[in-house]
């Protein structure tokens, strides 16, 4: 007959069957972890991009953004603080050199130019004053001077006379010494009649030669003042495309103020943008290749600007085809500026997997599984980039986003 089992027996049986249970749990629970981190997780093929490493050539370039402008092209500024009288012209249109394209309220200049007019007759006015008034006093000083040698020529007969006299005893010695002094006050005030003849001319003609002074500057203040009469028509200054015109009649411009753009048509650069980082890379005379859709245009870097803005940098590219079709003002287009040419070096497309040069993890795809696999990467282009050590010409590396893969060891690919 049968004994029951004490409790203490069942309860320690329990017990070992529930750590049991619970290794076991364990066990399949590591077994699975190990098994996810050796094989990876599953990814369908058409989900990621694969792209083939092969040997090829590649340019290292810097990519930038880039804007089409004119080769040529002038702006017309206001020469004074004014207001639109009337426009002429409108935007886009085909100039020729010296259209009239708007016209400035010139009152305030014309107003200047009166005034100066004014003043210049007023200046010859004055020279001619002073030239009259010189003469007058020459004429004066001349007839006292006639008069003054007439008294030195009597002075000096009345002096002979008296020496002759006084030899005899006919005179007295102060008579003698008195007609002599005569003389000599007479010569003295000749002279200075004569010295002031020379003064008042220097002095007349210091004063005619202010006056003409003045004349010449106001001359020059007139031809600045009709000058600016004449820019106050704002004409084209060469033949082109009108691209930019102030149309609006009755608007306020200040001095400096731009007015009107021509723009030399079917000619152009390209202006490119970058960041200050690339700058030391940059080199005067560089490979460019400028791309818009499918079309591809080939230049060189023409100049470096010394300004850096705001952390970027600009440069213009010349073009070797500055007439093509394609190209339009201000078009935005990418530049690509060719740093180093490589030949006969291991390739792949690049993509989201790649990020600059360097070391790096991507999965390489081999026998359904991709693998991550530390990369060696070199230029690029945008296009492609360069291996420079870790896979081989054949091997098939996935160039998409696999961030959500980067503490994996590999990925399953599902076909």
């Amino acid at each position: 007959m049968d004994q029951p089992l004490s409790p203490h027996i069942t309860a320690r049986r329990r017990a070992t069957i529930a750590l049991v249970v619970a290794a076991g749990l364990a066990t399949v629970c590591l077994a699975a972890w190990g098994l996810n981190r050796a094989v990876g997780a599953s990814v369908a093929a058409d989900s990621v991009t694969i792209a083939t490493v092969r040997a090829g050539g590649i340019a290292n370039t810097i990519n930038a953004s880039g804007i089409v402008i004119p080769v040529h092209e002038e702006q017309v500024a206001s020469p004074i603080q004014s207001r639109v009288a009337r426009v002429h012209a409108r935007l886009g249109q085909q100039v020729q050199a010296g259209d009239l394209l708007l016209e400035l309220d010139n009152r305030s200049v014309v107003l200047a130019i009166d005034n100066i007019r004014e003043q210049l007759a007023l200046q010859e006015n004055r020279i001619v004053a002073l030239t009259q008034e010189l003469d007058q006093k020459r004429k004066q000083l001349v007839s006292a001077i006639e008069l003054l040698q007439l008294d030195l020529q009597a002075t000096r007969v009345r002096l002979g006379r008296y020496q002759t006299l006084r030899k005899a005893g006919g005179v007295s010695a102060e008579d003698l010494l008195t007609a002599e002094l005569n003389v000599q006050r007479n010569e003295i005030a000749l002279r200075q009649q004569q010295e002031l003849i020379e003064d008042s001319r220097r002095a007349t003609s210091t004063n005619i030669d202010g006056a003409r002074l003045q004349k010449n500057i106001l001359n020059k203040q007139l031809q600045e003042q009709q000058l600016l009469l004449a820019q106050t028509a704002v004409r084209a200054p060469f033949a082109g495309m009108l691209s930019s015109l102030l149309a609006d009649e009755g608007a306020s411009v200040a001095i400096g103020q731009m007015l009107a753009r021509v723009s030399e048509p079917n000619n152009y650069k390209v202006e490119a943008s970058l960041s200050d980082f690339h700058a030391r890379a940059l080199d005067p005379g560089q490979a460019v290749l400028v791309e818009q859709g499918n079309v591809k245009l080939r230049g060189v870097v023409q100049t470096i600007l010394p300004e850096i803005q705001n952390g970027t940098v600009k440069l213009l590219v010349v073009l070797d085809e500055p007439h093509h079709a394609m190209l339009r003002n201000k078009l935005r287009v990418e530049v690509n500026i060719i740093t180093e040419q490589k030949k006969n070096t291991v390739l792949v497309d690049a993509g989201p997997a790649f990020n600059g040069r360097g070391p790096q993890d991507v999965f390489v795809v081999r026998d359904g599984v991709a693998r991550k696999t530390t990369l060696d990467i070199g230029a690029g282009d945008g296009k492609v980039v360069e291996i420079l050590q870790g896979a081989r010409a054949g091997d098939r590396i996935i160039t998409s986003d696999t961030s959500r893969y980067k503490d994996r060891d590999s990925v399953r690919i599902d076909n």
